[in-house]
């Protein structure tokens, strides 16, 4: 057999010698490891990617890809985010994380980075829910903010942070809102039960006590009276007195507007309340604030507010 023959056989012969589980294993490595960009990364003015990190396997990072716009005079606000149904995957709501974190901020997601290959599912909240708290990730990032050898060191803003997540992944924010880091809470599709929750479903197990615990500015963000959700966080609002709130309504249901193009319009209000409240941006303050605010003349949406104006 010639030289180059010999060769390519035995390349033929290792490669069909090789375990499949093997190469399996090797790709979900590569899918641990390779940044992705979604949406080109959004519209805002830093391209955003999501990735993994081997040391906060629970969560998926969306973060601008470039941190060499980032340190101890411009740093990333830290954002903690709660997914529907309280999955353990943020896929249903990728484009809008992404386009928020285009913004210059940086995300927390529940759920690992591989879970973003799986096509998204809202799934039922029934059956085994696993028991985490937004706070590891905050844990994580303070601590990788002060290790000289992080990638994100002096880069993370530990002092300007945001809980968020929608409908059970509400519940999960409005869980950890107490915590004296927490800046500000926006919560989307959700809100505290009058109740236990039905038979079968598992989640936080909040009651309205625990609207008192609250410390920071908080907005809900609904889809309007067909969201389930919207009884509960209309009564979160009433009960609310000793803190800023605000709850804004469009008529788009329980789903909102997560999977369409960059987040749908959703992600404007609450890309505003964040540079408003975690920045000091009084521009996009008046979103919000005034009896002519941007969203009080937008016919589409309705606000209300307390302790703002």
């Amino acid at each position: 057999m010639k030289p180059i023959a010999l060769f390519f056989a035995v390349v033929v012969f290792v490669f069909l010698s090789t375990p499949f589980n093997l190469l399996a294993e090797e790709q979900e490595a590569n899918r641990k490891l390779t940044p992705m960009a979604i949406e080109e990364g959004g519209t805002g003015p830093y391209k955003a990617v999501a990735l993994g990190e081997e040391t906060l396997t629970k969560f998926t990072i969306y973060r601008p890809q470039d941190l060499d716009d980032f340190g101890p005079k411009q740093k990333l606000p830290i954002l903690l985010w709660g997914n529907g149904a309280c999955a353990d995957s943020s896929a249903m709501h990728r484009l809008f994380l992404n386009e928020i974190a285009s913004h210059g901020f940086i995300i927390f997601a529940v759920g690992p980075f591989s879970s973003l290959y799986e096509p998204p599912q809202m799934g039922p909240m029934g059956g085994e829910r696993k028991e985490i708290s937004l706070l590891e990730a905050l844990d994580w990032a303070v601590a990788e903010n002060s290790r000289e050898s992080s990638v994100y060191f002096e880069k993370l803003d530990t002092d300007k942070v945001a809980a968020m997540g929608m409908s059970c992944g509400g519940l999960q924010a409005l869980e950890v809102s107490p915590d004296p880091r927490i800046d500000t809470s926006v919560i989307c599709n959700s809100g505290i039960l009058n109740g236990p929750p039905p038979e079968g479903l598992k989640m936080p197990t909040l009651t309205k006590d625990n609207l008192k615990q609250l410390h920071a500015p908080i907005i809900y963000v609904i889809g309007g009276e067909k969201d389930i959700a919207y009884p509960n966080a209309m009564d979160d609002f009433k009960r609310i007195e000793n803190i800023p709130v605000a709850i804004i309504n469009l008529d788009v249901g329980h789903g909102g507007t997560y999977a369409q193009p960059h987040g749908g319009a959703f992600s404007d209000p609450t890309i505003a309340w964040l540079k408003w409240q975690l920045n000091g941006d009084e521009e996009a303050a008046f979103m919000f604030k005034g009896e002519k605010c941007g969203l009080c003349m937008d016919t589409e949406w309705k606000i209300e507010t307390k302790n703002i104006n």
